[in-house]
């Protein structure tokens, strides 16, 4: 009797350790902050925020750095939206503060020496969850231990996005049976596809250890495929009134699929005039100004953009009333202040010395592009049964509607609902028309590359219709 009890004393006692070893292990792999307020919120958050890092790749030390705000509505039972904001290297607070999530800056007011944030009440978070990913690593307070953890690819993002999503999950074991979508706008457009699919085929290297509850993804203004977005971008400029018509029809006849020097030269020199035209274009919202380091894209001004940073990190060398107002170039900076502030971080809780400079779309994350193109995503996910909304701000030059309608009319799906206008608060909000498959396209009037950003009404009202399974 003696002896059975040893053996039962000795098993609980492996049964103890095993437990420690699992929690230490959870532990190591995901911690969360929770932050009830803000340097240049005045007072309380009105909002639940959580933020942590999940460890991705144990060998290199890659933690993928999230934002986690839960519904302002009903967070046992809203849908879970995992939010991936394009670039590849633009973090999600981009996304937070100026598309879907519940703060924006004060253009006119600043708090205790920062930028001042306010309550935003167009948020997402209004009818769902929302966790705001820095992915790929090197974006956002995204970081890695090695120099070979930096190095990354639209496979690999993908890959640690599923893991991240695993480990998130059995931290957060209560939302597993939410509704989950996968969501984003712009580069993520090649990323969001991959992401869901690899959820929804669950085999392999992708299979999951948690079941979770995918019922679709949403996408905005999507990187696709080349050969759909870049010949829309022409066709848009005329359809915009930018190029005239006869410069069209001379695209049309010289830049043809075939192929001859004559024709090539003539080709090129009507790009060149057609270049020479929407140059000086605000590519992202063709009706704004273009304004320096306004675009998300800035790959081409890298030096004015360092010399701009080392003032930042310096001090408040940088007068805001210096930038034009009518710029969003001046609300951008105000995050590029805000996150690189010492008492920010450390609401925030940022790992020390991790990340020296913060920026809102680093150009240079260690990345190599290996999907040519997400059509194949989009239609395995769609005839597996999968909901999706793309959507198109309809003065967006860099990613055109038109292209996207394209990639769209290339998976032969019928048309359920077709094209006709939607409408918020009686004005026509956009237009939209619907497929197949659970699938369904709309613009949003007004909308830039970003269509959050610009009308944000419209967009909450587009995403509280299509969760609930409502026609727009």
């Amino acid at each position: 009797m003696a002896a059975q009890q040893q053996q039962w004393i000795l098993f609980i006692l492996l049964l103890c350790c095993c437990l420690l070893w699992s929690s230490a292990s959870s532990s190591s792999s995901h911690n969360r902050h929770v932050v009830s307020r803000l340097p240049g919120f005045d007072g309380e958050l009105p909002f639940q925020l959580q933020t942590g890092y999940v460890e991705v790749e144990r060998t290199a030390g890659v933690r993928l750095f999230y934002y986690f705000i839960p519904s302002e509505r009903s967070p046992a039972e809203d849908p879970l939206l995992l939010w991936l904001t394009g670039g590849p290297g633009c973090s999600a607070l981009s996304g937070l503060i100026y598309e879907i999530g519940p703060l924006s800056f004060d253009l006119h007011a600043s708090m205790g020496g920062l930028p001042k944030l306010v309550y935003k009440p167009e948020s997402w978070t209004k009818v769902s969850n929302i966790i705001f990913l820095d992915s790929p690593v090197g974006t956002g307070f995204s970081y890695a231990d090695t120099h070979a953890g930096y190095i990354s690819s639209d496979t690999k993002a993908v890959d640690q996005i599923l893991v991240f999503l695993t480990n998130w999950f059995h931290g957060h074991p209560e939302f597993l049976s939410n509704p989950l979508y996968i969501a984003g706008d712009s580069y993520s457009g090649m990323i969001v596809p991959a992401v869901a699919s690899g959820i929804a085929t669950g085999a392999g290297k992708h299979e999951l250890s948690l079941k979770l509850n995918l019922k679709g993804y949403l996408l905005g203004n999507p990187v696709t495929d080349h050969k759909f977005d870049g010949p829309s971008k022409i066709p848009f400029a005329h359809g915009m009134g930018l190029i005239s018509d006869e410069m069209y029809e001379a695209y049309k006849k010289r830049c043809s699929a075939e192929d001859n020097t004559h024709q090539s030269v003539q080709c090129t020199n009507t790009l060149d005039a057609i270049d020479e035209c929407v140059k000086d274009i605000y590519k992202n919202h063709i009706l704004e100004p273009k304004c320096t380091f306004a675009s998300p894209h800035p790959y081409k001004l890298k030096p004015f953009i360092s010399r701009l940073e080392r003032q930042m990190l310096q001090l408040r060398d940088l007068q805001l009333s210096e930038i034009s107002r009518e710029c969003r170039t001046a609300e951008y900076t105000m995050s590029t202040i805000w996150a690189n502030n010492v008492t920010v971080r450390e609401a925030l809780g940022i790992h020390q010395g991790t990340i020296p400079l913060w920026k809102r779309c680093n150009s240079d994350v260690l990345y190599t592009f290996d999907f040519n193109s997400s059509v194949r995503y989009h239609l395995d996910l769609t005839t597996r049964g999968y909901r999706g909304l793309v959507y198109s701000g309809d003065h967006d030059m860099l990613i055109p509607y038109i292209g996207t309608q394209a990639w769209i009319r290339s998976l032969n799906f019928s048309v359920v609902d077709d094209w006709r206008p939607w409408f918020v608060k009686g004005q026509v909000a956009g237009y939209t028309r619907s497929y197949s498959n659970n699938l369904t396209f709309a613009t949003v009037k007004g909308g830039g590359h970003t269509a959050p950003e610009y009308m944000p009404k419209e967009c909450l009202a587009m995403l509280t219709r299509w969760i609930s399974g409502e026609s727009l």
